[in-house]
């Protein structure tokens, strides 16, 4: 999309949108154009047919199953297994944990790594995360006597790495930070990141929620020992996500849940838990969902995705320089690299006024803190409203977008 154009041999965004049957709809009599996709991303008819499929044609509880159908259905659930791990560039299938979402992928860390917290044990976190990637060490500050540093984020919406290398010490047992910040759109250096903790001893989490989608990981590449996304926002369904793991990071953590399917054996004495990935996937596990998960990325490996990110970036561009100049308008987030979230607030006006405004022209923007109550207070905010763009958005949405803005910065001017 160097040349400007929305269209380019690579990849063509109205081709994709198309396969979007909730993009044809529209709202309050406009087109809906929807700019919330790092909230959740809308499905395409590749995940819709085989979740529908998956229901009408081929159903049964997964493993242990001798009949044909507990047959399909496990390889359809392990096939969505080996396409986490192609997504991911994991070693093998066994490294890859089903959760029901990013969220628990974390506390499953968090709860099973925090077994072996001790008082004044340090967790890293930076304060641009998401309450998700907060909250689960803040249960080990309470309940284990952890320490929680912060890694600063600086005006422009990086990291201070100068900051976090100097956090780190003997104390340092586990640093916690994301991929792409929810609401900077900053693409953190988690190579780097990873590389200094473990020099200093640490274990490293990477919340990958926006940069699984956004960010092309390569776990072996990061060096990471745990990594973690939501299916949601990677255009497959809600309530399923995956934790990724090395098989000695996993192999180190106690289970998280009892149940059926973690266990080896049961008996009165004693019980004796199954292997990773089995031992972290308590009782009948989300099904559907993981099935419509491998769907979504076995549907997104058929674009190329460096010419999809650059399309997005090319959208946020365009946006960008349309509102250039613009004196009531403060952009927060503008770090070097930074994927297309566009976060904004304007003078004179609450966020969540604008947003209303802005659908009343079939514009969708969220509002709000974004689950990100430390970074709104670093930049002092109370509110900010957010535009995030995906592979189905073209630059009639970007345009759609300002003029929105627009629009709604006259209604309250």
């Amino acid at each position: 999309m160097a040349d400007g154009s929305p269209v380019t041999a690579r990849f063509d965004p109205y081709a994709a949108r198309a396969q979007f049957p909730i993009l044809s709809r529209t709202v309050n009599g406009k087109p809906l154009v929807y700019l919330d996709s790092a909230a959740s991303a809308q499905k395409p008819r590749a995940v819709i047919g085989t979740l529908t499929g998956a229901m009408e044609g081929s159903y049964a509880n997964v493993h242990r199953g001798l009949h044909t159908l507990a047959n399909e259905t496990t390889e359809a659930f392990e096939a969505a297994r080996e396409s986490v791990a192609r997504l991911l560039n994991a070693p093998a299938a066994s490294n890859i944990v089903f959760t029901k979402g990013g969220t628990e992928a974390i506390n499953l860390v968090a709860s099973s790594f925090g077994q072996s917290i001790q008082p004044g044990d340090e967790i890293i976190v930076s304060e641009m995360e998401h309450h998700s990637n907060i909250v689960p060490w803040h249960l080990l500050r309470e309940r284990r006597g952890a320490v929680l540093k912060w890694i600063p984020v600086l005006d422009d919406g990086s990291l201070d790495m100068a900051a976090y290398a100097g956090l780190l010490g003997p104390k340092t047992r586990m640093v916690a930070v994301t991929h792409m910040s929810n609401v900077l759109g900053t693409i953190n250096p988690v190579a780097e990141i990873t590389r200094l903790a473990h020099a200093a001893g640490a274990r490293v989490l990477i919340d990958g929620c926006q940069g699984a989608v956004h960010a092309r990981p390569d776990v072996q590449a990061i060096g990471c020992d745990f990594y973690v996304f939501t299916g949601h926002k990677l255009y497959g369904p809600t309530g399923i996500g995956a934790l990724y793991g090395t098989a000695e990071a996993l192999e180190a953590l106690p289970p998280y849940q009892g149940g059926g399917e973690m266990i080896e054996t049961v008996e009165r004495e004693r019980v004796t838990y199954a292997s990773p990935p089995h031992r972290f996937e308590a009782g009948t596990p989300p099904i559907l969902e993981a099935i419509g998960l491998g769907a979504a990325i076995d549907w997104l490996e058929g674009f190329d995705r460096e010419a999809v990110l650059a399309h997005e970036h090319a959208l946020y561009d365009h946006a960008r320089a349309r509102l250039e100049g613009v004196n009531w308008l403060r952009v927060i987030g503008e770090a070097e690299g930074k994927g297309a979230i566009l976060t904004f607030t304007v003078d004179g006006a609450h966020a969540h006024d604008i947003a209303q405004v802005m659908d009343r022209y079939g514009v969708a923007v969220r509002a709000g803190l974004h689950c990100a109550e430390p970074l709104a207070k670093r930049f002092g905010l109370t509110s900010s409203a957010r535009a995030s763009f995906a592979l189905y958005n073209t630059v009639e949405d970007a345009d759609a977008f300002v003029d929105a803005l627009i629009k709604a910065r006259e209604f309250f001017a």
